[in-house]
């Protein structure tokens, strides 16, 4: 049990029975009346944001939540089959518990949030950025840099970004995880 004068950034509190970090607080003291912290939260499956106000000293229930890494193996029809890193026991991991999923690639390492407690899967996220070879693409002509124009290609993943003119096939390029948006092209 954790009181209001423990909260911090990236604490994880049950609310509830749903799971909830914290991304802002503040405590106030206001000159008339009793203090109280105001707070904003994320919650952990579903990524909505709540701001909530708690009375300063009332007690909350602190969730541990551990990260771990894994290591994505392959996908079937119970979802996508990671391996733990450290015990390589294998799990399996539906498709919306995981952010950036259309950028998952073979091999690839992310990190997966597990309720300490129950040994559950909460949320799993791949790195900020990742770099994906591109597959198809209209080809680029000469001097077409000047402008913001973006075109459509498809990654190795299946996926399909926008990405600037001068952009061919079989590049690599850097792709934000998060929106899905082109970040720089990659010289080998």
């Amino acid at each position: 049990m954790a009181t209001t004068a423990d909260i911090r950034n990236g604490m994880c509190i049950d609310i509830e029975g749903q799971y909830y970090v914290v991304i802002e607080f503040l405590h106030v003291k206001p000159g008339k009346g009793a203090a109280f912290v105001r707070t904003k939260m994320r919650s952990v499956t579903t990524g909505r944001i709540l701001e909530r106000t708690f009375n300063a000293g009332i007690k909350l229930d602190e969730v541990r939540i551990e990260r771990r890494p894994y290591q994505y193996l392959y996908k079937d029809d119970m979802g996508y089959n990671f391996m733990n890193n450290e015990t390589f026991e294998q799990v399996s991991i539906p498709g919306n518990q995981i952010d950036g999923v259309a950028f998952l690639k073979e091999g690839d390492t992310i990190e997966v949030q597990v309720h300490a407690e129950t040994e559950t899967i909460l949320t799993a996220e791949l790195p900020q950025n990742v770099v994906l070879q591109i597959t198809y693409t209209e080809p680029g002509l000469k001097g077409d840099t000047a402008t913001n124009t973006l075109k459509p290609a498809t990654v190795e993943t299946g996926a399909e970004v926008r990405v600037p003119l001068f952009i061919n096939e079989g590049e690599k390029i850097k792709i934000n995880t998060r929106d899905g948006s082109y970040v720089e092209r990659v010289k080998e």
